[in-house]
């Protein structure tokens, strides 16, 4: 009997472990998908568009257009750069509109 007790005790304790555990990290997971969620929702309110799926990798396509322009710029491709800044901000200009 003494030794149901004590296997008893370690299976709960474990099970609490395994619980403290678990809840922290949906905790940490929710807060952190919370402020994800909240920081694109603002960069999409303060652009002008809705915070879809869509526009966001949209947007990340335009502002990915714009860092080839100027890179493109920095090496002294001017044919290049000006060519890809005028495509990342054609896309981000129809994006805004």
């Amino acid at each position: 009997m003494q030794i149901d007790r004590f296997f008893h005790w370690l299976g709960e304790f474990l099970g609490d472990a395994l619980r403290v555990v678990v809840d922290a990290l949906s905790t940490l997971f929710a807060g952190l998908w919370v402020a994800i969620d909240r920081f694109f929702d603002g960069l999409a309110r303060s652009l002008g568009v809705n915070p879809s799926l869509i526009n966001l990798i949209v947007l990340v396509i335009g502002i990915w257009m714009l860092y080839r322009g100027i890179r493109a710029l920095v090496r002294r491709a001017f044919v290049g750069g000006i060519i890809w800044l005028f495509l990342g901000l054609l896309v981000l200009g129809w994006l805004m509109r």
